[in-house]
């Protein structure tokens, strides 16, 4: 989907989100999921340039694991900033700062891919490697 490269952007994006997966993985997974593309849809309204058309790219994906359950990836794409996303410390008394540190620690993996044409921040979550094993699909 795409969305626009403003504030309004990430409220789309959990929105839309939180509509295609209910019901299709658990709801613990889901709060985990809708945190990191707010997190991923804020960092890239803030920190760097949109596509073409004022707008940033968000995805997902579910990925059937056998048996039950699913990795999913979330993916957000900008036009970019001069620096990539990086986590940094916070101090306490810090208003910002601590959004990768969520990413972090809610998904399995997250990662940054870079083309002529901007950047994709991508983060992944697996039951297999995450600190909820049992996250598995909800139906």
């Amino acid at each position: 989907m795409v969305v626009p490269h403003d504030v309004t952007g990430a409220r789309l994006a959990r929105h839309r989100l939180a509509d295609e997966l209910t019901g299709l993985v658990l709801p613990l997974l889901l709060a985990d999921l809708v945190a990191v593309l707010a997190e991923l849809v804020g960092n890239a309204v803030r920190h760097a340039d949109p596509l073409p058309g004022g707008v940033v790219r968000v995805a997902w994906r579910l990925r059937p694991l056998p048996g039950d359950g699913h990795v999913v990836q979330l993916r957000v794409t900008d036009g970019g900033a001069g620096v990539g996303p990086l986590i940094r410390p916070a101090t306490l008394d810090a208003v910002d700062g601590r959004g990768l540190h969520i990413v972090s620690g809610l998904a399995s993996r997250w990662g940054v891919d870079r083309d002529g044409l901007g950047q994709s921040v991508w983060a992944e979550f697996d039951p297999a490697g995450t600190s909820h094993p049992d996250l598995v699909a909800a139906g």
